[in-house]
């Protein structure tokens, strides 16, 4: 699963590594590094819009389908499973045509360390996974908008997203069972690609066959603060390599 990340790349700067137009100041405005982003926070992400120009925008993550009533089930949508993407009802309308990239300068796992039978209940470790190389993180996900119905068709549009997680590569395995499914460079075209203009739709076999675990030589965990557990703590030191037992 991925439950909590890290946005500190300048939205300037991403639109630059995706290639996307420049990015409205008015969504990005007063841009400060997060250092510990929770489910239901605004967050960057990037998508390909009707015209099929990609674009760097705002979405709470934590997906609000379409047919919603009200947005309380967005912090139970902030993940969206690979194997049954395709079949569950909050997800499903999102695959053909609402992709996303949801990029990240690293992302939080909890690791049990030290357990036996006989020994007691011990916290998880935090663990903090980034890219080898040092670039960001570009996870694959899905985004949906919604709005209240019962207020009439003024009402404001919520653009909303989720990470799409895969089985664990041998890296990930012994932290988690699971990790977000994270594209390479070469395959941004194609998970992007919705289908507008002149471009035809990414056929969906190619979408699944990008759902994949990542190579595991791509991604380097490390222990770091417990200080991380709660999301009132927002600073550097957050990622700061530590040994067990200091």
């Amino acid at each position: 699963m991925c439950g909590r990340f890290t946005s500190l790349t300048p939205p300037q700067q991403l639109a630059t590594i995706f290639s996307t137009v420049a990015p409205n100041p008015q969504l990005f405005d007063e841009f400060h590094p997060n250092f510990n982003v929770p489910p239901t926070t605004r967050i960057a992400a990037v998508a390909q819009d009707s015209q099929g120009t990609r674009k760097l925008g705002r979405f709470q993550w934590g997906l609000v389908p379409n047919w919603a009533k009200d947005t309380s089930g967005s912090a139970r949508c902030v993940n969206a499973r690979s194997e049954t993407v395709f079949d569950k009802p909050s997800f499903r309308s999102s695959v053909p045509s609402k992709r996303c990239i949801i990029p990240m300068d690293g992302f939080y796992e909890w690791q049990t360390i030290g357990v036996t039978a006989s020994s007691p209940p011990q916290p998880k470790q935090p663990v903090y996974v980034t890219r080898r190389d040092g670039h960001p993180l570009a996870v694959a996900g899905l985004w949906a908008s919604w709005r209240d119905r019962s207020m009439g068709d003024d009402a404001p549009w919520l653009h909303s997203c989720c990470v799409i997680t895969t089985q664990a590569n041998d890296t990930m395995s012994p932290i988690h069972d699971r990790m977000p499914v994270i594209l390479e460079a070469d395959d941004w075209d194609d998970w992007l690609n919705v289908g507008a203009g002149s471009h035809t739709a990414t056929p969906i076999q190619r979408i699944t066959e990008l759902m994949i675990p990542a190579d595991p030589s791509i991604l380097i965990p490390q222990w770091v603060s417990t200080a991380v557990n709660s999301v009132r703590n927002n600073h550097p030191d957050l990622i700061a390599p530590i040994k067990i037992g200091d």
